[in-house]
């Protein structure tokens, strides 16, 4: 088991992503601190897996608290976008200040590695397709400008003071527990709610808009490599799939696994609905790690489908 006896703090561990990353951690014998305010995230997804600490990474002195006592952190706990946009104090404290309060607390308990969950949103609309780690950034909004500003902070301390961080830009992860009831999951959860009540896929815009969907697996399992290898400290990682695949193409899937008949429904774009085209360059990733993401858009999805059925 490749985190046996290792002690590891993870942000956010409750949410959709963390708590599959908590599951893997208790596969992989680590010793596992959950902290997280449960703004989206399920306690049951947690389980007997790990200590739970509720709270926020906002109180630097909790932080410290837990950090202390850690070898590795994974840092998941951020605002949603969603949420980032509408409260866009909150989520610099989150996002941006949340992240500080790791790095300051890594830095004063020489913590081994720190994982920082960036978001592929940071690229904006691109220039050119597929996006590399080292294209330019463009914030398009608060989120990607929060989440953006964490990632500088992680670099500094990098350079400043030798804290061993690695920054993964995830691109639109989905799967098991993003559940459909949160209100800030993502259009995957969204879709799959609506086929199962017999209700139209609701499409922002013309559903031509692309984005690059990573089952949730794959990225837990990039997210892992990334603490264990000492190729990755310093060093930003894409976490995505390398295959565009548009809205309207994604709403055809998700209704041939249902069956469903129901033609969508073309409503208007949302206001962080900015963003046109996305597929993300994996290579470095690939070259450095050896990962690759071993789930197809079909397969994830069946595997999606399947376990929203288990949950009914």
């Amino acid at each position: 088991m490749r985190f046996r006896s290792k002690r590891v703090l993870v942000t956010g561990g409750a949410g959709f992503v963390g708590s599959n990353l908590v599951r893997k951690l208790y596969e992989e014998g680590a010793d596992i601190t959950v902290l997280d305010n449960l703004f989206t995230g399920n306690l049951s997804f947690t389980g007997h897996r790990a200590k739970f600490t509720k709270g926020s990474v906002v109180n630097y002195n909790l932080i410290a608290d837990l950090v202390k006592d850690t070898d590795i952190i994974f840092h998941l706990a951020a605002r949603n976008i969603i949420a980032s946009t509408k409260y866009p104090v909150e989520d610099f404290k989150v996002n941006a200040g949340g992240m500080l309060h790791i790095l300051i607390a890594a830095k004063a308990y020489g913590i081994e590695r720190v994982i920082y969950t960036s978001s592929a949103s940071v690229y904006g609309n691109p220039r050119y397709l597929p996006i590399n780690e080292d294209d330019p950034l463009t914030t398009l909004n608060p989120y990607a400008a929060s989440k953006l500003s964490a990632e500088h902070y992680c670099m500094a301390f990098y350079e400043s003071y030798n804290v061993p961080v690695t920054i993964l830009r995830y691109s639109n992860i989905y799967g098991t527990n993003q559940s459909p009831s949160n209100p800030y999951c993502g259009v995957i959860a969204k879709f799959f709610d609506a086929v199962l009540n017999d209700k139209p896929l609701r499409i922002h815009g013309d559903g031509e808009q692309t984005r690059d969907f990573t089952y949730v697996d794959d990225a837990v399992e990039a997210t892992l490599l990334a603490a264990l290898s000492p190729k990755a400290v310093g060093e930003v990682f894409n976490v995505a799939t390398g295959k565009e695949t548009s809205v309207n193409q994604l709403s055809i899937l998700i209704s041939s696994i249902h069956d469903a008949t129901q033609d969508p429904e073309y409503i208007d774009r949302r206001d962080i609905d900015n963003l046109r085209r996305r597929v993300l360059n994996i290579e470095k990733i690939r070259k450095y790690l050896r990962w690759i993401p071993e789930t197809s858009l079909l397969n994830g999805l069946s595997k999606t489908y399947s376990w929203l059925l288990s949950e009914e």
